[in-house]
């Protein structure tokens, strides 16, 4: 029984197209998702690996077919048949690639817009203190990045970029640190720039690059919600030691990030009303001497001691 063409190719588009789906979604090339913007990036790269695989398997499959089939027999010297071209062909397989482009480049234009990429302080998901902030940044800042959590005031983290290391300055609690520690779940702002040279802050598991330009200032948000400690890496060739700039995002429970915060925060002065400011000039030598003679464990009778030594001495 001679199966029908039609059929054939049926069930192949259909085993394809399965194939691909499931690759698809399980191909395993990514680094874990540590936030809501990586699963949009990752759903786009799906899509992608989803048509890739297909059209792998399309183009592999009739050229495998094609030198089979068509191949020369034994014997065989006569010349193949003279075949000027096949327009509707031609016009199909400009026109699939085509449409994929328009429907990956609308999809990724959605993507990166809900992800703030056109404007990250009016972002249609980014909470109103984060316009807030960045209102006065608005007109020399460039940025990408979304932090959807409500009424959660955003960590704001300045980043300094500089051959070959990451500064990470907190101002709301004065601290500055090589690494970077953020709570789950609560969003980051990070304002970005560069002290010499051109740099980027990289981190795949967030799926978001950012560029570190000297003299603008670029902004980059987020929302982690995968606790853990991912890289950050410098995505921008900046110097002999460019391999070597790196350091490490810390994901905190938010038990975690209060605890490093309290053991992290700069020695806070005493409050005024506690502390009196004192001048130097109005005090005698003793009152400005007795803190350094008591750390010294120096008393009052070994002071008068030895001037009593020194004096029947002449």
């Amino acid at each position: 029984m001679k199966i029908p063409s039609n059929i054939i190719t049926l069930i192949i588009g259909v085993i394809i197209t399965l194939i691909s789906l499931w690759y698809g979604q399980n191909h395993g090339l990514l680094p874990v998702a540590a936030s809501e913007d990586a699963k949009q990036v990752d759903n786009i790269f799906n899509f992608m690996m989803t048509i890739a695989t297909g059209l792998f398997l399309l183009v592999e499959g009739v050229l495998v077919y094609s030198v089979i089939k068509f191949r020369r027999r034994k014997g065989d010297t006569s010349d193949g048949p003279p075949i000027e071209g096949n327009v509707p062909l031609e016009i199909l397989w400009t026109a699939i690639p085509t449409i994929i482009v328009f429907i990956l480049a609308l999809y990724s234009f959605e993507a990166y817009n809900n992800m703030g990429g056109l404007d990250p302080m009016t972002s249609k998901d980014t909470p109103p203190q984060q316009i807030a902030m960045g209102s006065e940044h608005h007109q020399m800042a460039l940025g990408i990045g979304n932090s959807n959590t409500g009424d959660t005031p955003a960590v704001v983290v300045e980043v300094k970029a500089i051959q070959y290391a990451w500064i990470f300055t907190y101002p709301e609690t004065g601290i500055i640190s090589g690494e970077l520690h953020v709570p789950i779940d609560r969003p980051v702002r990070l304002n970005i720039n560069a002290g010499d040279v051109l740099h980027a802050f990289w981190v795949p598991q967030l799926r978001l690059k950012q560029d570190a330009i000297p003299g603008r200032e670029a902004v980059l948000a987020f929302t982690a919600n995968l606790e853990g400690d991912y890289p950050i890496i410098c995505a921008e060739l900046c110097g002999a030691y460019h391999g070597g700039m790196k350091s490490v995002l810390h994901v905190d429970s938010k038990e975690a990030y209060a605890q490093w915060e309290d053991a992290n925060k700069p020695v806070q002065e005493a409050s005024l009303g506690e502390t009196v400011a004192t001048n130097p000039k109005n005090m005698t030598d003793k009152e400005y001497l007795s803190p350094y003679a008591e750390e010294m464990g120096i008393n009052h009778d070994m002071v008068a001691e030895l001037v009593d030594h020194s004096e029947h001495s002449f």
